[in-house]
């Protein structure tokens, strides 16, 4: 078989970006099967949905909310490649950023020798982060930053252990496994992953203690106090409470905000540190900057990721300097800490986010998805819930609304529904794997975010 060869597509129609869903082939067309196939002789199985017999469909252009394939195909994009894009895909002011700033140096030594736009983008962290979240720590991935947060907080507080979430999801890294609940994903190295305990997340539709909102007052947060006190729980020496204020693979579940706020209380009670996982739900995702802010909480320490270069890899952890103070220097460095086309791209993204009212947009949305949304479930059988917070919305399909069974196969077949119209959503949240999770880019047109939504119904509907 000849090798694909590796070309471009003419240039893009006019208004790409803001143009409605098209289709010329079947999704994924001939052309993303030829590279599916290139792809699986010489990739390891580690990274590809190829391992799992599932053809991928292979993108060759984006701008804003649009996606062009490699067979033409043009899609309205409900997921922001993973909540990455937030003020959109291939923003031109980002492009300009890192173009720019890639044709002065793209790399500078590490811990040894900063660029400015390292020092420019700490200062603008510091700036944005919440309370006295005023020093940070670069680096390229979500993971790395909850490695280092969770290394800060242990150092900090001269403890071991960490309370995490089921449900919730951190990384893969060996460290922010351990914090990850997934056993899909920690089985292999079980043996690794010690130091960290799971308690129940605030997963209202499906309550660990077969309790109701707000009748319970968040008593999945008293349980969390109920197992810090119990001298005979086996959870003693704890560092750190690692949380997403909404979860994320979990299944975009949105706890009450009384959850978060009795968390704050509960590690300002016992000296333990708050760390805010806000790799998804940072840089404005969910109608604020931060989504602690929506329960009035300052964690102690923070992690960004996904949409702070919307589309570039750099993250960071944010803390406080008393807490970041019990790091001895160079303890923990990487050769491509604060690259400065990172920085650049970080920078720009900030920028768009901030001065075209993205955050506003986002908490918009949210009124948008949930009149749309609820007229959804009114009509289809198969939604169970809805759960929404700024421009994050996720339906979770059941068969039967009385017993909550799971509906993974038919959430399953509504996404592969929705790519042959030309729609990217994702229903690999959850559980079950039967939520359907959106969260497009926050420059997604009214129209666009119409149109996709009442494809997805069709998917949905289709897929009963």
């Amino acid at each position: 078989m000849p090798e694909p060869s590796a070309r471009l597509s003419p240039e893009p129609p006019a208004g790409f970006g803001a143009l409605l869903p098209h289709m010329r082939t079947e999704a994924p067309g001939p052309r993303s099967r030829e590279l599916a196939t290139l792809l699986e002789r010489h990739e390891a199985p580690t990274a590809s949905t190829l391992a799992r017999g599932q053809v991928p469909v292979f993108w060759e252009r984006t701008r804003d909310a649009n996606i062009l394939d490699v067979d033409g195909n043009l899609y309205v994009d409900l997921t922001a490649g993973f909540c990455v894009a937030v003020a959109g895909h291939s923003n031109p002011r980002i492009v300009a950023a890192l173009s720019e700033q890639a044709a002065v140096m793209m790399h500078s030594q590490g811990a040894s020798n900063p660029n400015p736009l390292r020092a420019r983008l700490a200062q603008r962290l510091a700036e944005l982060a919440p309370g006295n979240l005023s020093v940070s720590h670069l680096a390229n991935t979500g993971a790395e930053a909850i490695e280092v947060a969770l290394k800060t907080a242990r150092l900090h507080t001269g403890r071991s252990m960490v309370i995490a979430f089921q449900g919730g999801f951190h990384g893969k890294t060996i460290g922010a496994l351990a914090a990850t609940s997934q056993n899909y994903y920690r089985a292999p190295f079980q043996g690794e992953l010690g130091g960290v305990v799971h308690l129940p997340y605030a997963y209202c539709y499906r309550c660990a203690f077969g309790r109701e909102y707000p009748a319970c007052d968040t008593f999945c947060a008293d349980y969390v106090r109920h197992v810090i006190e119990m001298p005979d729980s086996g959870v003693a020496d704890i560092a750190a409470l690692v949380v997403e204020p909404v979860q994320g693979h979990g299944g975009w579940i949105v706890p009450p905000p009384s959850f978060l706020a009795k968390l704050r209380r509960i590690c300002d009670d016992h000296g333990i540190l708050l760390i805010a996982d806000e790799i998804i739900t940072g840089c404005g995702r969910t109608g604020r900057l931060f989504a602690v802010e929506h329960a009035g909480v300052v964690p102690d320490i923070l992690t960004v990721a996904k949409g702070l270069a919307s589309g570039f890899p750099i993250s960071a952890m944010i803390t406080t300097p008393e807490i970041a103070a019990a790091w001895k220097p160079l303890q923990h460095t990487s050769t491509f800490l604060g690259n400065p086309v990172g920085c650049a791209a970080a920078l720009a993204s900030l920028a768009e986010i901030t001065e075209r009212g993205l955050v506003a947009r986002a908490a918009e949305m949210e009124g948008r998805f949930r009149e749309r949304l609820d007229q959804m479930q009114r009509r289809c059988a198969l939604i169970g819930d809805v759960r929404i917070l700024g421009s994050m919305a996720g339906i979770e399909l059941v068969e039967d609304r009385r017993t909550k069974k799971p509906a993974a196969a038919q959430a399953a077949r509504a996404v592969a529904n929705a790519l042959q119209r030309g729609v990217m959503a994702t229903n690999l949240g959850g559980t079950y794997h039967n939520v359907i999770k959106m969260s497009p880019p926050l420059v997604i047109t009214w129209e666009q975010l119409s149109v996709a939504l009442d494809l997805l119904e069709e998917s949905v509907q289709q897929a009963a």
